[in-house]
């Protein structure tokens, strides 16, 4: 029977019909119009044209503004914590922690999104694979992005519908595809998902380089990254310390610019971003593009994003990351609205963070203080803090004390970015406890290995997938 998938088929269209998609970046290869099958994979140029249309839909308006692409995701994720307040607004319902049903725009769109990107990365490379006119060197790479690239999605998709890997391994998780479908698969397993996350990546990262179209493709240093997330979430210690550290380079100091952190943060040619979302004024989420839409108070905006002040008084006066300011001074401490932050400047062209090297600096730390190396993990923890506060003073932390201020160090670096403090909840299965001046408390508060951490199958798959039993969601 066609599933959700298989509808999504159409993506295959994108292998004959690549207009409209590539980057507006000169010098990157501009996919054309009515281009068949054979001349998209008979040539490097045209696999990069086909590269060039998936990664526009990083950037895409999917569904609703809510639903957009992947910062959707991401954005999602950060709301449901308790470092920063959504006003009832859009992403409202993922600030209680009440949308995930089976019917729910958010479940729906997080499943397609995921797997119509996975489905394009299926269809690079098995069109690559198949081809005989693509030199074996190309073949490798080109594969290499679309490993990278269905690793990534299914990382997403595993953490958004399964409790974490640490949890039940055997837990029922998204079906498992290679190639085009158009019919269904049960069921897989976390552990099976991982499996192949991890050899997605490994062969990714043996078949990339350095070098890339723009800083919105995939290379070399992304796909470490990838694989330093990967590795952290199942706890692979050395593996994530490897990844990681060849993600930025292993140069801490080189790669960190704190003047850059008050800039907008909407430009991935800071020498921080190790990828980015690339928008253009023709090319763009628009009022799709959160974190920047909603936290952005000094244009045309949702201005719907607002700080809890538990979490603000974590910076010091010195530390450039503490870009906050009064909404109003009229208001009380207690009101939701206290505090807003301008670490985010919203324009149609303001380019979305993915992975920066700081985030790999701070998976590095953490790896390195799991296997008991607290000296380095503490020394490359001070680079970063002296960087963002050049009145840092050193800590005396070690064993769980510094694991702590390393994960602390974590939200205050990446708040609003990419869910981090969701992400380190799950995996390392804590609960999310709402203080200070939320809006919402008690009633969106998550317990270790919340249910509320995942999300239900969606029930338009269940109807249409003869394989996935109808009871699928009676535990979840």
């Amino acid at each position: 029977m066609k599933t959700i998938l298989s509808k999504i088929l159409v993506a295959f269209m994108a292998i004959i019909i690549l207009g409209s998609c590539s980057e507006d970046f000169l010098n990157e290869p501009k996919p054309t119009d009515g281009v068949s099958e054979p001349v998209v994979f008979s040539s490097r140029a045209g696999v990069e044209a086909f590269i060039s249309g998936i990664m526009r839909r990083f950037r895409g308006q999917y569904t609703n503004v809510d639903s957009a692409g992947l910062n959707s995701i991401f954005f999602a994720r950060t709301v449901k914590g308790n470092d920063v307040i959504q006003a009832n607004n859009w992403f409202g319902f993922d600030y209680a922690n009440d949308n995930r049903e089976p019917t729910y725009r958010r479940t729906s769109f997080t499943w397609n999104y995921c797997f119509y990107m996975i489905n394009q990365a299926n269809a690079l490379i098995n069109g690559v694979e198949a081809s005989t006119v693509l030199a074996d060197t190309d073949k490798k790479e080109l594969m290499a992005y679309g490993y990278a690239l269905r690793g990534f999605f299914y990382h997403q998709l595993v953490m958004e519908f399964a409790p974490t890997y640490s949890f039940d391994q055997n837990f029922p998780a998204p079906p498992i595809y290679k190639s085009l479908s158009t019919s269904g698969n049960g069921m897989s397993t976390v552990k099976e998902v991982y499996d192949l996350i991890v050899d997605d990546l490994t062969k990714a990262v043996d078949g990339l380089n350095s070098s890339r179209l723009g800083k919105s493709y995939i290379n070399k240093n992304v796909a470490n990254g990838i694989l330093a997330q990967v590795y952290q979430v199942m706890g692979n210690w050395p593996g994530a310390e490897a990844a990681a550290k060849a993600a930025y380079g292993g140069n801490a100091a080189a790669v960190l610019n704190a003047a850059g952190y008050r800039t907008g943060f909407n430009d991935y040619s800071n020498v921080e971003w190790i990828w980015g979302s690339a928008q253009s004024s023709d090319q763009s989420n628009y009022y799709w593009g959160f974190p920047h839409v909603g936290t952005d108070f000094t244009t045309t905006s949702y201005t719907s994003t607002h700080i809890n002040v538990d979490f603000a008084s974590l910076f010091s006066a010195t530390d450039v990351r503490r870009l906050f300011q009064l909404r109003s001074a009229t208001l009380p401490v207690t009101d939701f609205r206290y505090w807003i932050t301008s670490k985010f400047k919203f324009t149609f062209d303001a380019d979305h963070p993915i992975i920066r090297s700081s985030e790999m600096i701070l998976i590095e730390a953490e790896a390195l203080q799991r296997q008991t190396k607290d000296l380095q993990a503490h020394d490359l923890l001070y680079t970063l803090q002296k960087n963002r506060d050049v009145n840092a003073i050193r800590s005396t932390n070690t064993g769980p004390a510094l694991l702590e201020e390393i994960l602390v160090e974590r939200r205050k670096e990446l708040y609003a970015e990419v869910g981090v403090e969701w992400f380190d909840a799950k995996r390392l299965r804590r609960g999310i406890t709402r203080t200070g001046n939320h809006r919402i408390k008690a009633a969106a508060n998550l317990t270790a290995d919340d249910k509320k951490f995942f999300l239900k199958i969606p029930q338009a798959e269940i109807d249409a997938n003869d394989l996935i039993e109808e009871s699928i969601n009676a535990n979840r």
